[in-house]
Formats: structure tokens, sequence, C-alpha cells
């Protein structure tokens, strides 16, 4: 087991990392999923990528302004993937990001939403 996995070293520091979360809750630290099986490693990857996506719809969504419940719906769905990271959902959190990324991209496509400027 690697160190920041949750047995002797510190916690990885990544954003959404169950390890780093378990440990600032005070809760027992628990193995991460990468370090025990192969399927671990897909996990990994989809935290990874999920993050990741979830950091360049925050900056598009900061840079782009349009008709109010169309921002507001890209909003709820920028706050899902947050709230799903916290409860370990790798996938409801994957999907609401790209959920997001799509509402977003599509405005911009349709005029409903610029970038500003």
């Amino acid at each position: 087991m690697s160190p920041g996995c949750g047995e002797g070293g510190e916690p990885p520091l990544e954003k959404g990392c169950a390890v780093k979360r378990r440990a600032v809750a005070g809760e027992p630290p628990k193995p991460c999923l990468s370090c025990r099986s192969p399927e671990g490693k897909l996990e990994a990857d989809l935290l990874s990528e999920t993050v990741k996506w979830q950091s360049k719809a925050q900056s598009l969504y900061e840079n782009i302004s349009g008709e109010e419940e169309f921002m507001e719906n890209v909003s709820a769905y920028i706050r899902d993937c947050q709230y799903f990271l916290e409860k370990d959902d790798l996938i409801r959190a994957f999907e609401a990001i790209i959920w997001a990324w799509a509402w977003m991209e599509i405005g911009l496509q349709k005029g409903i939403l610029s970038h500003k400027t």
C-alpha cells in the first residue's frame, strides 16, 4: 500500500479524495480502492476526470453570462457534482458535471449564453 492511502501516510490532497475526507472528518482511515484492485484504477481515473472537468466547468461558468434560468440549471449541475463527490458517488458526480458542460456548450452555440467581455 502506498503512503497516503490511509495506512500510515498523509492523506492525498486531491479534491474529492475519499481518504482525505475521512481524515478531515476524524473517521478511521481505509485504504483507497486504487491500491486494492484493478477496478480501483477505474475509480481513481473516474475521480480524476470528474475533478478535472469540474474545474473546467466552473472556470467556464464564471466566464459566461446569459439567460438567468439557463445559468441556474448549469449552476445546479455544478453543485450536484460536488454533492455527489462528497457522497463518493463518482458516477453521478461525473454525469452531473458532463450535463453542466453540455448545457454550457449548447447555450453558447445557440446564443443563449455568451462569453463575458
